[in-house]
């Protein structure tokens, strides 16, 4: 310390946490620690970035629906060689009844009055659609589920299963799902199901897959000394599978369920096309595709995305109370 540097306190030469900035020395020693960020400019500070890639989604949307639609505005509703100004092709081209591609507010303006002008129980509503495909996708997903937890528990516990099994659970995968859906909806229709059951399997084939990876990993995941410590308590392969392995797998089970969902909307989907189905988000894009309605198809994407992100956030809130009390969130 030199001559001219004023004695700090003991407060003064606390070192700040890592990361943090230092603290604030007041006259007299006291410290004084910087103002937390305010809710709303944290707010701000997360919502800029989605809004600005909203932004340029929108304007390459509008970009894409403009270049598309120009050459059947031109030919159909402006004359090729007459006199016409960009603001002439442009109006034209965000107005017309069976777009190429429609532009956003075209897709807006059918979602919303899909919502509002018809009953919840009608065809055209979307939200009877959302119902339909909803059904066949949670009992696909529990089913999913279950089955991944018990494949799982088999592959970790039996080295023969391990051996025999996965090598076929990853190759299950390789096969598209377009190729198995008219061969599951035949056989279970030949059995006597139809409706919601052969729309579940094949949204049950997609979610088995992440779950039986995700489930073998975790509960591998215990260090050997944890589970030489249950062998020293003598406890058996289900008391260490139920106190040890299961709790140590959560973390890995989570996320495996988000995209299990996600796969099942996608299956349940893709079962309603081979069969020709009346009701549900694939039929919709399926009867709108026969009859041009392209904006009825593009109202169908933004229903079934608007679903996905519904059922990933529900199983993300189940995650936060669950993992709650091991500390996971």
């Amino acid at each position: 310390m030199t001559d001219t540097e004023p004695p700090r306190s003991t407060a003064a030469r606390v070192a700040a946490p890592q990361g943090g900035e230092l603290p604030l020395v007041r006259p007299g020693g006291e410290l004084s620690r910087p103002r937390a960020t305010p809710a709303h400019s944290r707010l701000v500070h997360d919502a800029l970035p989605v809004a600005v890639v909203l932004l340029a989604v929108l304007l390459l949307w509008y970009g894409m629906a403009w270049m598309l639609n120009a050459p059947g505005a031109i030919e159909r509703v402006l004359d090729p060689e007459g006199p016409w100004t960009w603001r002439d092709l442009f109006s034209v081209t965000m107005g017309m009844e069976r777009p190429v591609m429609p532009a956003p507010h075209q897709v807006a303006v059918d979602f919303y009055s899909s919502l509002t002008e018809w009953p919840v129980d009608s065809p055209r509503n979307l939200l009877f659609h959302v119902y339909v495909t909803g059904q066949s996708t949670l009992l696909g997903f529990v089913m999913g589920t279950a089955l991944g937890l018990v494949l799982s528990v088999l592959i970790v516990h039996s080295r023969t299963l391990d051996r025999a099994l996965l090598p076929w659970i990853v190759a299950s995968q390789t096969v598209p799902v377009l190729a198995i859906a008219p061969i599951v909806l035949v056989i279970l229709g030949s059995l006597g199901f139809s409706g919601t059951a052969p729309k579940a399997v094949i949204a049950m084939y997609l979610c088995f897959f992440p779950v039986t990876v995700a489930m073998v990993q975790g509960l591998r995941s215990p260090q050997k000394i944890e589970t030489e410590m249950m062998h020293t308590y003598a406890a058996s392969r289900w008391q260490a599978l139920w106190l040890l392995r299961l709790p140590a797998a959560l973390p890995f089970l989570f996320p495996a369920l988000r995209v299990g969902i996600a796969a099942g909307l996608v299956g349940a989907m893709v079962a309603e096309l081979p069969t020709g189905a009346v009701s549900g988000l694939g039929a919709k894009l399926l009867t709108g595709s026969y009859y041009g309605q392209t904006v009825q198809i593009w109202s169908a994407l933004v229903m079934s995305a608007l679903l996905g992100l519904a059922l990933t956030a529900a199983v993300a809130a189940v995650e936060k109370l669950a993992l709650r009390h091991r500390g996971g969130v």
